[in-house]
């Protein structure tokens, strides 16, 4: 069953207000979210991410990149929260 058309533009609206810290650009303009899928008899909403991919080599960096990434995470989950208090989130 697709999503209903206000589903898509909430989030897309999400995605579009949600930052990179470093760059302040929208992980949608970024790229990080590949997709976005919701299971109606679970509630639950998947968000299929390419976090993990954009880690470096350098350890240093790596720990850096974790912090960025954990933020990232953390604010598509409570934006998704807040805009789908009904539904849970997980990422993929």
């Amino acid at each position: 069953m697709a999503m209903k058309p206000e589903m898509i533009k909430k989030i897309d609206a999400i995605l579009e207000s949600v930052k990179d810290p470093e760059s302040d650009l929208p992980v949608a303009q970024l790229g990080l979210v590949r997709r976005v899928r919701y299971n109606e008899g679970k509630k639950t909403m998947y968000i299929f991410t390419n976090l993990n991919a954009q880690v470096p080599r350098c350890s240093t960096c790596r720990f850096i990149a974790a912090a960025v990434i954990a933020r990232i995470t953390r604010d598509l989950e409570a934006a998704f929260k807040a805009e789908f208090p009904d539904l849970s989130v997980e990422f993929v």
